[in-house]
């Protein structure tokens, strides 16, 4: 099995008759998901996804793909193929979009919708291709095939891309769940002829390559839903993605059968759900769904609340009721509803809200208590099946962090694929298809790109360090007034501190060596504000390392007179 090295440089000019790949986003995380076909000098992009920050990533909004080996071939970019409507497939299309707005966007009726709606926040009115399984589309020198699997949204395909370099089958994310609410089977059919026509390279979802088994079916969750709504004596309050129709399907149905109205909270999970019932993909008994304000004039025990926030996410729904700053109140007695899986690197989040949730007396029912969430992606035991059914030349495990993939190129191996046809590759990494052979040729760029609000790439590591170091170890800002001539200092130092945990009377006792470091200056002939900052910084870091054992964001400020 093929793996990156660091000593990887620009991958070389691509030979005639070569098909290339290159992940901008995907392997080595969980979301971003971006993956770059190249042939005959155009390119087709599968997903353009966002990955949502972690703790160390203080005040950013999103993460998206690095386009910078794309920029400056937009024209070239024949379309944007969607895979299915989750945020870390359609995420990061309208930034794409804002630098050429006329690519067409390629994929399923629901998809589309959901795109729609978030490029017309954006002002963003895009070209689109709607695509349904079993349908053929030639797209510059891409023929592509799009066929149906089955996930947490409804409407997801796989594409299979065939060029004159072979044929390339890319899952997106998947299962097989064999009764599926709205009776969507994966197609197996469709991959076991393709794999009998020969899949030159199978790009396949990981995400649960380290879980024995088969998913169970998300049918299964009715009765558990059922067994909370029977027991619930107030409110039932859900938070679950605002992406899984299926899910809120189901709570809309135990919402009926128990004789609860149901109301929608959270912009896009308003925005999501109505899209669904217009598209009839969501299912709502007359009179259910009703607005947010009117349930003031229900009982609680008729009331369902469904709201975004599974993950924890600070500002969303639930985590504001949590922390009292919503104007839907937690009390005693309230079941919250935790319907969804939790995210790698969100758990401390998440368990955040379950506590602040409990302490309001809140009977909170997530994944660790009961079955109220089953996964959208395959398990080992359907990846097995899946190979066997595809019998691809070459492999390349995407959609997942690191052990993610080393597992699901080890399925692979055990169902025949030899393991120098299988490429595990991280972001940013290219691979040719070179007569029938998948090889790792070079890197390019592929850094994360920070959104904070307005702002699109313009946080950089270097910020968030200083990010992370402020809320850390907090700040000590000095200003001194120094006589332009002598170098002496005039007024000052004045010392303030926030968020260091150190008393601004404890300053005094550095003060003389602050004074003592410029009067040195001085006498050296050193009266350049920028190099007295400098002399500030050490001298004060140096003082509160010492005392302290403590490295805050020290400020110096120099003015002379």
């Amino acid at each position: 099995m093929s793996h990156p090295h660091p000593e990887l440089g620009p991958p070389p000019k691509l030979p005639e008759g070569g098909l290339r790949v290159t992940p901008l986003g995907g392997l080595g995380e969980i979301g971003r998901n971006m993956t770059v076909f190249e042939y005959g000098g155009r390119l087709l992009i599968v997903d353009c996804g966002v990955l949502f920050p972690e703790e160390e990533q203080p005040g950013v909004d999103l993460i998206l793909p690095d386009f910078t080996s794309i920029r400056d071939r937009l024209d070239d970019i024949e379309g944007i193929v969607l895979t299915h409507g989750h945020e870390d497939h359609i995420g990061g299309v309208p930034y794409l979009l804002r630098e050429k707005p006329d690519i067409p966007l390629i994929g399923s009726r629901l998809t589309l919708a959901l795109i729609e709606a978030k490029l017309q926040e954006h002002r963003i009115r895009p070209y689109t291709l709607e695509v349904i399984e079993g349908q053929h589309e030639s797209v510059g020198p891409f023929d592509l095939e799009f066929v149906a699997v089955n996930h947490s949204i409804p409407d997801a395909l796989a594409v299979a891309i065939r060029t004159p370099a072979g044929m390339v089958v890319h899952t997106g994310d998947f299962k097989m769940d064999q009764l599926p609410l709205d009776r969507r089977l994966t197609d197996l059919p469709a991959f076991a002829r393709l794999g009998e026509e020969g899949i030159d390279l199978l790009l396949v979802d990981s995400t649960n390559a380290e879980v024995p088994g088969f998913v169970p079916p998300e049918r299964d969750i009715s009765n558990v839903l059922r067994q909370v709504f029977a027991g619930a004596q107030k409110r039932i309050i859900v938070a679950s993605f605002a992406s899984h129709v299926h899910r809120i399907q189901q709570i809309l149905d135990a919402a009926h059968e128990y004789g609860r109205r149901v109301a929608f909270v959270g912009r896009s999970m308003v925005r999501n759900m109505g899209i669904a019932r217009d598209l009839g993909y969501l299912q709502v008994p007359a009179g259910l769904v009703v607005d947010v304000k009117a349930l003031d004039d229900l009982p609680d025990e008729e009331v369902v609340l469904v709201c975004t926030g599974s993950q924890g996410e600070p500002m969303a729904a639930l985590s504001r009721m949590a922390n009292r700053d919503h104007q839907i109140r937690i009390v005693q007695g309230d079941t919250v509803i935790l319907a969804s899986s939790l995210i790698p690197g969100n758990e401390n989040a998440v368990y955040r809200v379950i506590n602040g949730l409990t302490r309001w007396g809140a009977n909170v029912v997530h994944k660790g208590n009961a079955k109220v969430h089953v996964s959208g992606h395959a398990s080992a035991g359907e990846l097995l099946y899946f190979y066997n059914i595809c019998k691809p030349r070459n492999l390349m495990p995407v959609h997942g962090e690191w052990r993610h993939l080393r597992a699901n190129a080890e399925l692979g191996a055990l169902t025949g694929v030899p393991k120098n046809h299988i490429v595990i590759a991280e972001d940013g990494v290219v691979v040719d298809l070179v007569d029938g052979s998948a090889k790792i040729v070079g890197k390019v760029q592929a850094g994360y790109v920070y959104v904070d609000g307005l702002s699109v790439g313009d946080v950089t590591e270097s910020s968030l360090k200083d990010r992370r170091i402020l809320g850390d170890e907090g700040i000590i800002s000095v200003f001194v007034v120094v006589d332009s001539t002598t170098g002496k200092v005039v007024s000052g130092p004045q010392i303030q501190a926030r968020g260091s945990g150190i008393d601004d009377s404890s300053f005094n006792a550095v003060v003389p060596k602050i004074e003592e470091s410029i009067a040195k200056a001085a006498a050296d002939g050193i009266a350049e504000p920028h190099q007295l900052q400098q002399l500030i910084r050490r001298a004060v870091g140096r003082w509160v390392s010492d005392q302290y054992r403590r490295r805050p964001m020290i400020l110096p400020v120099v003015v002379e007179v």
